[in-house]
């Protein structure tokens, strides 16, 4: 008897050390995918992850630092909870307005001697995962001072980014080996084996924003943007840090397709959004940037109000949206000074409250545009101001800027910059105005909460074409593969001049950063035409001069094109390759291919096409038998779901196609 009880004691040590050793490992809904959180000696958390029994990413440290909290290590596991979604929400815009979120999550509670209660939330999808920390301190506030989240790669393999940087995005992209790259911002973009990766953020509110910096050959750290001070973030003692994601697929285009950003983010803030609407536009900013007209008042100001009035009759009559006018407002002259701008008065040769009418009675959106250059302060005190007076002059969209530095140190990524964008889309939502930030915090999802957070550049736009050696169609081919997983951008397509003969006529053009005279666009035709569909945004521009448009047989697809897109596939691609996308708006679809430096043909079946339909495909195409990148060609004819299109593409060339269903 005696030694019965004694193995019944051993057997229940047994099972009270199981008990205190849970299961911390959760996998994707498909079994794919599995992570695991664990704890060293020191009480440190890590995680690893596997996709199909084979490592990615291999033990990697987890855990912040603070000047008055220990964040970092001493833990021991007090509990594990585990929860499963699989949910299907709509959008009032997006690439896809009907989006499924299917997850598996594990939520491990961890304390150590100092009172830090630490969750590590964990979600798992089939394409990826994200994770966060959620602390509960003793201390009423605190500075987090760095952060060890780290990504130990099990081998090494290509990567696609930019350069880490704390104020701006628009820098070129680098293909490099992961083990080849010192620091990165993100999306930072990978190949590793036959995976495609690519880690990032989701819902950045009031923190810094987070690139890569390298510590050993395949190990990268989280860097956070500083204070001018050195403190990463001046936070309560309880709080929540953004998501830490990692997207996987077997294509590359299986990245693009991934909505886990937005699945991490929350259901929308704002409960009516019937005013937030995608639409086409059309501006003055080309001028600019070509040198042709200037921002401030004088001969070749290009916000008049005869210059407005010509466009709002033009997008009237082009099935044009919106009209943007940059250089409107007084102030331009103290750009590269005391960077002051007034929001609320217009130059003396623009009539704001004739122009708002006009463009009302001819049902076109006036679009306002606020350029901060950077000096926070000063638009703080004076944008709820400017909002209110375009909330009453019937003003639905706004576009900021703030090309500049921010003032005293500050950095446009640190914390200080992304409360300050956060505080921005707040006060538009309540003066019901949409968004287009140029300059800004990169994209973690927010859309999703707050939808008048419509696009952002956030990466080389259209503008680098016109004073600089110009982005090639190998970055154009990269884009939709790095920046464009963090969400919609600003790109400002479409330009139909491609060699600027209209502005090199020009004698009094202006010569931006140096001499601009071997400056063009640096792909044909019919690629700037694709990327109306390639590049994603709700508010999408025509950028050309309208002059450039009026008469242009191909400008009959942007006549056509809608952005308010209820579904959006990227069908095919190589990163900085090629890439062919499909968007369905109504009962219309929409196609985009590009290619990079080399002429390609492909074939693309059309089984996303509604089947038993046939469609009039009007396909807008490069011309073969011209070198010139004017050169095009546009062909009508019949196909339906069975068919397959053959997109022949010139070097640095494009094909854009509309289906639409021939009536019954």
């Amino acid at each position: 008897m005696k030694r019965m009880l004694h193995r019944l004691a051993a057997a229940g040590v047994a099972l009270v050390t199981i008990a205190c050793s849970p299961d911390t490992s959760v996998t994707s809904p498909d079994g794919r995918i599995r992570t695991a959180i664990s704890l060293d000696r020191d009480g440190v958390p890590a995680w690893q992850l596997e996709v199909d029994g084979t490592p990615l990413i291999v033990r990697s440290r987890l855990g912040l630092e603070a000047d008055v909290a220990n964040l970092a290590s001493g833990f021991s596991i007090v509990g594990v909870e585990r929860n499963r979604c699989d949910e299907t929400w709509t959008q009032p815009w997006g690439e896809n307005k009907e989006l499924r979120d299917r997850h598996h999550e594990l939520a491990v509670r961890l304390q150590n001697p100092e009172g830090v209660l630490l969750v590590l939330r964990v979600r798992v999808f089939d394409d990826g995962l994200g994770f966060r920390y959620e602390y509960r301190t003793p201390a009423d506030s605190l500075c987090i001072t760095d952060e060890h989240t780290a990504f130990a790669f099990a081998q090494d393999g290509l990567s696609w980014s930019i350069d880490g940087n704390y104020d701006t995005y628009e820098l070129p992209y680098r293909k490099l080996p992961v083990s080849g790259v010192e620091r990165a911002n993100t999306p930072f973009t990978f190949r590793i084996g036959a995976l495609y990766g690519s880690i990032h953020e989701a819902a950045l509110y009031d923190y810094p924003e987070m690139h890569l910096l390298r510590q050993d050959s395949l190990v990268f750290k989280a860097e956070l943007a500083p204070l001018p001070d050195g403190v990463k973030a001046r936070l309560g003692g309880c709080f929540t840090t953004p998501w830490r994601t990692l997207q996987i697929g077997d294509r590359a285009v299986d990245l693009i397709n991934s909505s886990l950003i937005l699945n991490l983010n929350e259901p929308s803030k704002i409960a009516d959004t019937s005013w937030i609407r995608p639409q086409k536009y059309v501006g003055v900013w080309w001028g600019m940037h070509l040198g042709t007209q200037v921002w401030t008042m004088g001969p070749r100001h290009g916000a008049t109000t005869g210059n407005a009035l010509r466009h709002i009759d033009f997008a009237a009559a082009n099935n044009i949206q919106g009209v943007l006018f940059e250089g409107w407002n007084r102030g331009w002259e103290s750009w590269g000074r005391d960077q002051r701008f007034d929001y609320v008065e217009p130059y003396a040769d623009f009539d704001l409250e004739r122009i708002a009418a006009y463009a009302a009675g001819k049902g076109v959106e006036l679009w306002m545009h606020n350029e901060t250059g950077g000096n926070i302060p000063d638009y703080e005190a004076n944008m709820e101001r400017a909002m209110k007076r375009y909330a009453e002059l019937g003003i639905h969209t706004l576009k900021t800027g703030y090309a500049g530095g921010f003032r005293e140190g500050y950095s446009h990524h640190s914390q200080y910059g992304v409360q300050h964008y956060q505080r921005v889309v707040e006060l538009a939502a309540r003066y019901r105005i949409m968004l287009d930030v140029h300059e800004p915090i990169k994209e973690t999802g927010i859309r999703r909460t707050w939808p008048n957070m419509m696009t952002r550049e956030g990466a080389r736009g259209m503008e680098w074409n016109a004073w600089s050696e110009g982005n090639s169609s190998e970055y154009l081919c990269t884009l939709p593969f790095v920046r464009l997983l963090s969400g919609p951008m600003d790109y400002t397509p479409g330009i139909f001049d491609i060699y600027y003969e209209r502005a090199k006529a020009d004698p009094g053009r202006i010569q931006w950063n140096g001499d601009n005279s071997q400056c063009s666009v640096k792909t044909t035709l019919a690629r700037q035409i694709a990327n109306w569909v390639i590049i994603y945004s709700p508010l999408q521009m025509a950028a050309d001069l309208i002059e450039n448009y009026e008469g242009h047989p191909a400008f009959r697809f942007f006549r056509d094109f809608d952005p308010d897109s209820d579904w959006s596939e990227a069908l095919q691609g190589e990163i900085g390759e090629y890439i062919v996308v499909a968007r369905r708006a109504g009962d219309r679809y929409f196609l985009g291919a590009g290619t990079n430096s080399e002429a390609r043909s492909l074939v693309q079946p059309l089984g996303f096409l509604k089947p038993g339909i046939t469609y009039t495909a009007r396909i807008y195409a490069d011309d073969p038998t011209s070198p010139l990148r004017t050169a095009y060609r546009i062909e009508e004819c019949r196909l339906t779901a069975a068919d397959s299109l053959r997109i022949g593409m010139a070097p640095d060339g494009g094909c854009a196609v509309t289906f639409e269903p021939l009536a019954e």
